[in-house]
């Protein structure tokens, strides 16, 4: 079973993202949400969620 990852941030939305994965002819099977920080002098600052998804080939 061949996988692939699509990044979000390489798209405008989640839903373009999930439009471009079954486009391509795969199946979304897992998502997950890593948070992006940015340094400061103290704690970290989350800015962002990295949302990226794993899909599936669709075998027809």
């Amino acid at each position: 079973m061949k996988k692939k990852k699509y990044r979000v941030s390489d798209y405008k939305s989640i839903n373009e993202c999930v439009d471009q994965i079954k486009k391509d002819g795969y199946m979304p099977v897992k998502r997950f949400e890593k948070p992006v920080f940015k340094e400061t002098k103290g704690d970290p600052e989350p800015v962002r969620q990295d949302i990226i998804f794993e899909a599936v080939k669709v075998e027809e």
